[in-house]
């Protein structure tokens, strides 16, 4: 094992700095983001940033790359202050990475890549008709990140849409039941397994799993 200095990894090669240290936090949890215009135009893109903010209040964030970058999804979000977050299934994996690719304005990914909006009564955002859990947000907070040009964006919980057999006797949900899949850099995606589940941790008692 070896030491890699900043003043050595900010003198690689741009898409080889990016996938290393991309890939150096881990795997990460994989979603597609789902939005709507104004005008009714629907969006989806993929999100490896989406991450647990609180359970009461029930907040979810993601960060959300530079404006010039990625605008559609947090334009639609400010807009409207309606979005679903979806997970990805290897039954329709490729449909979902094709999402990352840059379509202009007036494309609907949706019809791009070959998956179904799924709308309802209570939020005008569409879900993902594909994916077995799925919940839509109320934007909260959009909290910039002036170092990168970055936004986390904040949004509670209002309705989930889920499959009911991952859903265990103390509120856990068995991902891996459904073959919810997770990612690690920007193009790579895993199935996942359970190794242990601990009960939780006090400082006068051994680790105990279930």
């Amino acid at each position: 094992m070896y030491t890699i200095s900043s003043n050595t990894f900010k003198t690689w090669e741009r898409f080889y700095r990016a996938n290393f240290i991309n890939s150096l936090t881990g795997f990460k949890s994989v979603s597609l983001i789902g939005t709507v215009n104004k005008k009714g135009q629907c969006n989806l893109g993929v999100f490896s940033s989406v991450v647990h903010i609180g359970s009461d209040p029930a907040l979810v964030g993601y960060i959300n790359r530079p404006r010039k970058a990625a605008p559609h999804t947090l334009a639609n979000i400010e807009a409207t202050g309606s979005y679903t977050i979806n997970h990805i299934h290897a039954d329709f994996l490729p449909r979902a990475h094709q999402t990352s690719a840059k379509y202009s304005e007036g494309i609907n990914e949706f019809e791009a890549v070959g998956l179904t909006p799924e709308f309802d009564e209570n939020n005008i955002a569409p879900y993902v008709k594909e994916s077995k859990v799925k919940y839509a947000l109320n934007l909260k907070e959009i909290i910039p990140i002036p170092f990168n040009n970055t936004f986390l964006v904040i949004g509670e919980i209002q309705h989930i849409k889920i499959d009911s057999e991952i859903m265990m006797t103390d509120g856990f949900l068995a991902l891996e039941k459904i073959g919810t899949l997770c990612s690690n850099g920007i193009d790579s995606y895993y199935t996942t397994q359970l190794v242990d589940r601990y009960r939780y941790a006090k400082p006068d008692l051994k680790p105990e799993t279930f």
